[in-house]
């Protein structure tokens, strides 16, 4: 199917090695090392590697079938961020944990959804000799207005309090019961893979690497040369205006998707439409 007819796409003017067939898919675990996340790897083992990071709440198998079909054509390394799934680093404040990132994934292409789209940001800032190429979904660089940012690192460490007050199953349940997740089916919403999560690991991420605990990156976005790609779901109208800022104020490497029918998860909502886009993307970024 023509992707032209799916988004509207804009341009901005350390582990145990294994031998693997070429053809053959891969899923091996990688016991997690104090240096580096815990990760896994899927996917075409003769394919490019494309290193995944999950968005705040989730782990590594959260990906659904948007990850099947990045699979089909790449090797794909996912990622568990600090604090969640099996990596530990829970207090790692963005520089680090966008270091650990790197020590992970190693030089490649990354593809980072909310939280771990800011960890990208940040390891494509900090180290780029590190990231070939970044695709952005539902991700922003923070919040630029210091008042803004202190109110919402307020509601941050509130929510983390709740947090460890309620315990894991009943904050998924809250975060998820949020309008931007209104059209998650139950599949798509990997609720029982949340829940793997601990409430001390969320808290501290929270605290650490939560939108008003990091430092702005919007004026450090000129400094990216690098392939990049913005993505949003359509409906998700707050992001769209984050996305067209950013393809503004990066240059003519960038391009922003928006994939039909989707709000701020487009690719659980919209799986089809948005590796679609970025597959499409990675192809004519080689």
């Amino acid at each position: 199917t023509n992707v032209a007819q799916k988004v509207a796409a804009t341009s901005c003017g350390g582990g145990s090695t294994s031998t693997i067939a070429a053809d053959s898919t891969v899923a091996i675990m990688t016991a997690a090392d104090p240096s580096t996340l815990a990760h896994h790897d899927e996917g075409l083992a003769a394919g490019a590697r494309l290193v995944l990071v999950h968005g705040f709440t989730q782990t590594s198998r959260c990906w659904g079938p948007f990850g099947d079909a990045l699979g089909e054509h790449h090797r794909l390394r996912l990622v568990d961020a600090p604090g969640h799934g099996a990596s530990g680093h829970a207090n790692a404040e963005l520089p680090e944990a966008a270091r650990l990132l790197g020590a992970t994934g190693g030089r490649a292409a990354y593809v980072g959804y909310s939280m771990g789209g800011r960890m990208a940001l940040r390891l494509a800032l900090d180290a780029p000799e590190l990231v070939t190429r970044l695709v952005l979904i539902g991700a922003s660089p923070g919040i630029a207005d210091p008042t803004a940012r202190a109110a919402r690192h307020e509601h941050d460490s509130a929510l983390a309090e709740r947090l460890e007050k309620i315990g894991v199953a009943a904050f998924v349940d809250e975060w998820l019961a949020q309008p931007m997740f209104a059209r998650l089916s139950a599949a798509a919403a990997h609720r029982d893979e949340r829940l793997r999560n601990t409430a001390s690991g969320l808290a501290a991420s929270l605290r650490a690497v939560g939108t008003g605990a990091q430092d702005s990156l919007w004026d450090r976005l000129h400094q990216l040369t690098l392939p990049v790609l913005v993505v949003v779901g359509a409906d998700d109208h707050k992001f769209v205006s984050i996305a067209r800022e950013m393809c503004a104020r990066i240059g003519a490497n960038t391009e922003v998707a928006s994939i039909d029918e989707a709000g701020h998860t487009a690719h659980l909502e919209q799986p089809g439409r948005t590796a679609d886009a970025v597959l499409d993307w990675l192809r004519r970024t080689r």
